[in-house]
């Protein structure tokens, strides 16, 4: 009577799956794809038969499901342990190319320098050249002027014979000094010539390293791309099967509920049916206390049953717990080998990114209050990477100090880098150390801030994470 009314339509509750993206990089087959599109066709094929289907069976087909959505839970956790791997030789591979684009900014930078002092060469050799040309050149205007006097007219001159030999004598030195500036002359040509052919040559260098620093930037910007994508893949997908599996659970409760509901009307009929029968009231009497012993087992049987499910509930709570002590145990564990495996590094040695540090930590900043840590003058677009291993606890703007990011270390450190153009990571992700992190603005010649803390004090970041504690500024 009250199955009509208060029966769920069937699988009507049964979520579709939803398909998981891509995204615009390598894309990926996962195994359990054929077999959730499967179970969505089985949903829809047998919509509507749901119906005629009485609740047993559609709890039982729901039950199904759930151990269905079980076995590809685990299916997933192990493709989740495969694309971590993925994930940590991605991490590996930006570390080694975040050092390369280190060296090419270094190469670049001393071949501009190198370029800048060529130019300067070669300007002022022109300077030079030009003078000694000028001068030759008079010289030359004299000596064809001269050249020009008959030596009748010469003679008949107003000189006097003094004057006229003094005058032969001085052409006669002028001409040996005047060949050898001429010497001279064409030695600093072929000078000059070498000159502007090395800077020509100078200049392909540095174009080319400039190409290859692109590149470069080009394939990290690719990497954490992927990096982000794999992330969040992995993780849409296992929230997508877990709210599957619970909403089944919900559905599956449902049904237990109706199913109890219809067998207390029955036995309710049963009992109305059996009181009309007063005239047999020896059979009434034997089918009461048939009835009473029934119940009776029954009672037993559900007071067993409740016992075995609630030591079966405390024992699946013990191993919960069990499992997740020994999770923690784990974690404790690899967060333990990852900080003795990620050496300090030594004084100056690594910084978030390449460049001229133009204030230290102490020295008066431009504002004239005194530096808590360092400022790095970069290249515009340069890559930023961790500077040791951590967790990332704050990532965005801040007040007036632009995009910042703060990064957890072990052994009660903090960095704070300030003044990113873009920041490529969230708070809650693990770094490596030298793993990029985001980049600088892409013009000018941008800043960027690098404090580093323990405990809350300020310390040297130019000294490294090994040293020694001591009262900080702040």
């Amino acid at each position: 009577m009250g199955a009509g009314r208060d029966h769920p339509a069937g699988v009507a509750l049964l979520p579709l799956p939803v398909s998981v993206p891509q995204g615009a990089g390598r894309r990926r087959a996962f195994p359990w794809r054929p077999a959730l599109l499967t179970a969505t066709l089985l949903v829809v094929s047998t919509a509507a038969t749901a119906q005629t289907e009485s609740p047993g069976q559609t709890l039982k087909r729901v039950e199904q499901d759930i151990q269905a959505d079980k076995a590809l839970q685990k299916q997933l956790d192990r493709q989740s342990q495969t694309l971590q791997k993925e994930l940590d030789g991605l991490r590996d591979r930006l570390v080694g190319l975040a050092d390369q684009e280190r060296a090419q900014e270094d190469e670049l930078a001393h071949l501009e320098e190198s370029l800048t002092a060529l130019e300067t060469q070669e300007r002022n050799q022109a300077e030079k050249l030009e003078g000694e040309r000028q001068q030759i050149a008079a010289l030359l205007a004299a000596l064809q002027r001269v050249a020009r006097i008959p030596p009748e007219a010469a003679l008949a001159r107003p000189d006097g014979p003094v004057d006229t030999l003094r005058s032969a004598l001085l052409l006669r030195d002028t001409v040996p000094a005047l060949r050898a500036r001429a010497d001279a002359l064409a030695q600093a040509l072929t000078r000059l010539a070498e000159t502007r052919e090395t800077l020509q040559a100078q200049r392909s260098r540095t174009y080319a390293a400039r190409l290859t620093l692109i590149d470069r930037q080009k394939e990290i910007g690719q990497l954490v791309a992927r990096r982000e994508e794999l992330s969040r893949q992995t993780e849409e997908e296992r929230q997508q099967v877990a709210q599957r599996t619970a909403r089944l659970t919900g559905q599956a409760a449902d049904l237990r509920q109706l199913m109890d509901r219809i067998e207390a009307e029955r036995r309710a009929a049963a009992a109305m049916a059996a009181k009309r029968e007063a005239e047999r009231l020896e059979a009434e009497r034997r089918e009461a206390e048939r009835r009473l012993a029934e119940q009776r087992a029954a009672e037993q049987r559900q007071a067993e049953q409740k016992l075995a499910e609630q030591k079966a509930a405390e024992q699946r709570l013990a191993e919960q717990k069990l499992a997740d002590q020994r999770a923690s145990e784990q974690r404790a564990k690899a967060e333990a080998e990852t900080a003795r495996a990620a050496p300090s590094p030594p004084a100056g040695e690594r910084l978030p990114v390449g460049g001229r540090v133009t204030v230290r930590y102490g020295e008066a900043d431009r504002y004239g209050a005194t530096s808590r840590g360092v400022t790095i003058q970069a290249r515009a677009g340069s890559t930023v990477v961790s500077p040791q291993a951590g967790t990332i606890v704050f990532a965005g703007p801040f007040r007036g100090y632009g995009q910042i990011l703060i990064v957890e270390h072990s052994h009660g450190y903090h960095s704070l880098i300030a003044g990113f153009g873009r920041i490529d990571t969230a708070v809650g992700r693990r770094v490596a150390t030298g793993e990029p992190i985001g980049l600088m603005p892409a013009d000018g010649s941008p800043d960027l801030y690098f404090e580093l803390r323990r405990h809350g004090q300020p310390i040297n970041p130019q000294r490294g994470f090994g040293a020694p504690e001591g009262k900080g500024q702040g």
